[in-house]
């Protein structure tokens, strides 16, 4: 397998060159900055990439956005990202293509040379590798109100946005009005809407929808 390797603290990149040629791949070239990541990432012997997050010269996504470009040039490239911290959403870029081949690992997990090699492996062979602590991140995220909305409840609140009756919402979902109703209270007590005249909460809910979807 050849590599391509990017990360600019030296010490680092010659560590983690000498991990992966003694573990039986190859690092074909071993890059600090985003303009020659870019350009090694158009070798066409190139059979997947690590590459560090944050990289010259502003040192924010620029390897993040090389690796992204070159998925994007290379449908499925095998990308496996490294990064200092935690990074919920730069995980959610790597998997929005939904093709797979690609890994997120925080770098205090290459000290485990051996798991470190396998979600290089891993990673190549076209699976996903995800860091525990990015998992985590991920799962995790806030709750927003509209979310706890059962599929029903979502039906019955675009039809209230629509500025619908209970009974015409009812004649549209071929219930009965008190059904309706136990769905509209329902819906209230999910969205934290306070005991109030039905009307101004009728209105509350719908702005916590507008402002949602």
């Amino acid at each position: 397998m050849k590599v391509v390797l990017a990360e600019d603290q030296a010490l680092l990149r010659v560590g983690l060159t000498r991990i992966l040629e003694a573990g039986g791949i190859e690092v074909v070239e071993a890059v600090d900055n985003a303009p020659a990541l870019a350009r090694a990432l158009t070798r066409p012997d190139v059979d997947a990439a690590v590459v560090d997050v944050r990289l010259p010269p502003s040192f924010t996504t620029e390897g993040l956005t090389a690796a992204i470009e070159a998925r994007q040039a290379r449908s499925g490239f095998p990308v496996l990202v490294l990064s200092q911290y935690v990074e919920p959403l730069y995980a959610r870029d790597l998997l929005a293509g939904g093709e797979g081949a690609v890994g997120y690992l925080l770098k205090d997990r290459v000290a485990d040379v051996d798991a470190f090699l396998g979600a290089v492996r891993q990673v190549a062979g076209g699976g996903t590798v995800l860091d525990p602590e990015v998992v985590a991140g991920l799962l995790t995220r806030r709750e927003r109100p509209l979310d706890r909305l059962s599929e029903r409840e979502r039906e019955v609140m675009t039809l209230i946005a629509e500025g619908r009756s209970n009974a015409a919402i009812a004649a549209r979902l071929f219930v009965t009005e008190k059904a309706v109703g136990k769905h509209i209270s329902s819906i209230f007590t999910k969205l934290d809407l306070p005991p109030a005249g039905d009307d101004n909460r009728r209105v509350l809910a719908v702005l916590a929808w507008l402002n949602d979807t």
